[in-house]
């Protein structure tokens, strides 16, 4: 048995692994650590028995410590940050102080209780960063690698950055036993309907526009939440302490790609389940009309990174990391998980 905190462990990617490493590892105890922001929600990990859910802020080092000691913590999953790129051009300051000074304040707390206090057991403090550190590929660039330049474009990926370089810092100058994992983009069930995925889903089914910035043909490699999962718990039980790993979905594709199969999953779903047009009769599937009729150029996002793409040879081959979803599998599990989930989203939409 042994017993994690999970920092925004009641967010998106936290919430899932949440549900995942409950059901791979149930001897487990988790330690949820999460102030409930607008993107995290209790009711994503509730019913999870091995889950404790401690409301409260990374920020708060004395906090962190109380939880690391009481409970006995040897594991640090590390997801809590401020993660909207949009919200970090027009407020960046939240995003320094979360996901750069929130980090350092576990990180002193892992500090304290672990090396200046402790036995000098095995430990881990995992975190959980992006390949939007790396910049803008260009269409022919190789995919990032661990080795790829930091150049990081907006104020998220720039407070990422530095909160990687800080991990990084911790273990080279404390000892601290650490890894990175560097994700792809995520979708899956309980994303907060801000991002392309369920923001899309959800305006589809009220008869919403589909804003498509630009041209649409920026192009991200998307992951599985339940992959990106895997993949974290491949790098607790192998990754090398101090080390970087990407973890990719080897789904590139362009935006427009996935809106457009958006729409004939959405589409699809009108066809076959029953009572579905009554239960959304905004949405023009529910008309017989195509969903894509709802698609509408917006202006490009200030600083709009065009490619990443995530090489996981590493991953791969040091840690065993496999994805078990594809793209097309993965988004008709995710619409399908929505439209199961209503009381889940209808009131985060109320907000």
């Amino acid at each position: 048995m042994a017993n994690l905190l999970v920092t925004g462990g009641a967010g998106f990617i936290g919430g899932n692994f949440v549900h995942y490493w409950s059901k791979t590892h149930p001897d487990d105890r988790v330690v949820v650590l999460d102030c409930l922001t607008y993107a995290g929600n209790a009711s994503t990990i509730a019913g999870v028995e091995q889950a404790e859910l401690v409301v409260g802020d990374i920020r708060d080092t004395d906090l962190v410590e109380k939880l690391l000691g009481e409970h006995d913590v040897a594991t640090i999953v590390h997801f809590a940050a401020e993660s909207h790129v949009d919200r970090s051009i027009t407020g960046p300051d939240a995003f320094i102080d979360t996901n750069v000074l929130g980090t350092n304040s576990l990180l002193k707390a892992a500090r304290k209780v672990w090396l200046d206090q402790g036995s000098g057991k095995a430990h881990r403090f995992h975190h959980i960063s992006t390949d939007e550190v790396f910049g803008s590929l260009g269409p022919s660039d190789p995919a990032f690698s661990e080795t790829t330049q930091y150049q990081p474009n907006s104020p998220y990926s720039a407070s990422k950055a530095a909160s990687d370089h800080l991990v990084r810092a911790y273990h080279h100058t404390y000892g601290l036993e650490v890894t990175t994992t560097n994700c792809s983009n995520n979708y899956g069930p309980y994303h907060y309907p801000e991002k392309l995925i369920p923001l899309f889903l959800l305006n589809a089914l009220s008869g919403k526009p589909l804003p498509i910035y630009g041209d649409g043909m920026n192009v991200r490699d998307w992951l599985y939440v339940e992959d990106h999962c895997r993949g974290i718990e491949a790098c607790l039980r192998n990754g090398k302490p101090g080390e970087t790993y990407n973890i990719g979905g080897g789904e590139e594709l362009p935006n427009m790609a996935v809106i457009d199969r958006i729409c004939a999953e959405v589409d699809r779903a009108f066809a076959e389940i029953e009572g579905l047009a009554q239960r959304y009769p905004d949405a023009p599937a529910a008309k017989g009309r195509a969903t894509s009729e709802l698609k509408t150029f917006v202006e490009d996002r200030k600083g709009h990174d065009r490619r990443y793409a995530i090489d996981e040879t590493r991953a791969r081959a040091e840690l065993g990391y496999v994805p078990q979803h594809d793209f097309e599998n993965g988004l008709r599990s995710t619409l399908r998980w929505y439209l199961d989930n209503e009381d889940w989203w209808r009131p985060l939409l109320a907000r």
